[in-house]
């Protein structure tokens, strides 16, 4: 489940980080998605509500704004919220993880979160599309996903890389 290291300490900063989610943003949250899946993203830490709302927001500006696709984007870790972890939390299960140590159920839950949000998602009547990502996300393609979909919402998914700052020149 867990990325490398660097994916690991991008996403520590980007929870660490997030803000809630403007009145505008959420209004956009709104519009893509049902009542009952609404109420299934807002339900998350403003940390997931962030980065849901990042990656549902560039799948739409690269085209791809078919309400599953966005949906499948905003709620592919809304599973998360069971564990009931913060940031430190969240590296310390990922960790734990990786190195392969037994986990406790919280840690599990997180470990699974993809499988909790598949369950959820499903009872909450969520488009197939989205069912099949929240499930697969952290690993290979189903073929019930479009290869350029499932690219685009890979490519969402990924923390927000920090901003390079330029470089004075040498005098």
């Amino acid at each position: 489940m867990p990325g490398g290291p660097s994916h690991l300490i991008r996403r520590f900063f980007e929870v660490a980080s997030a803000r809630p989610l403007s009145r505008d943003e959420r209004a956009a949250v709104g519009s893509w998605l049902t009542p009952a899946l609404s109420d299934l993203f807002f339900s998350q830490q403003p940390a997931d509500q962030r980065h849901g709302y990042r990656a549902g927001a560039s799948v739409a500006a690269a085209g791809y704004r078919a309400p599953d696709v966005v949906a499948a984007a905003l709620l592919h870790d809304v599973g998360k919220r069971h564990a009931g972890f913060g940031a430190l939390g969240r590296s310390v299960a990922s960790v734990m993880i990786l190195l392969s140590l037994p986990l406790s159920e919280r840690m599990l839950t997180y470990r699974d979160h993809g499988i909790v949000a598949a369950r959820e998602l499903g009872r909450a009547g969520a488009p197939p599309l989205v069912v099949d990502f929240a499930l697969h996300h952290h690993g290979r393609r189903p073929e019930t996903i479009a290869e350029d979909v499932w690219d685009v919402l890979a490519a969402a998914d990924e923390p927000v890389k920090p901003r390079v700052r330029s470089q004075r020149p040498i005098p």
